[in-house]
């Protein structure tokens, strides 16, 4: 059995509603860049209540333990234990 490898993305992007337009940069750890196009999909729309079409992905790209900004992300990605605490 191989090895999985899971990968950290940084995905940009915008959100355009009628009463609402703003950018967006997630971090987000997935196998591949299509499953991290489609957990900032599921993010986004559960908390701003944007539907797909709403949703606009301008970028995504693989980052490495270094460049995280997210300090949840960064503990996962490096393996220092668990989160939260």
């Amino acid at each position: 059995m191989s090895e999985v490898k899971v990968k950290t993305f940084r995905v940009t992007g915008k959100i355009v509603k009628p009463n609402l337009q703003t950018t967006f940069r997630k971090e987000v750890r997935a196998l591949k860049p299509e499953g991290a196009i489609e957990k900032v999909y599921k993010e986004i729309g559960s908390k701003h209540r944007a539907k797909r079409f709403q949703i606009q992905i301008i970028k995504v790209e693989e980052i490495k333990p270094e460049e995280i900004e997210s300090s949840a992300i960064r503990k996962l990605a490096m393996g220092e234990g668990e989160v939260g605490k």
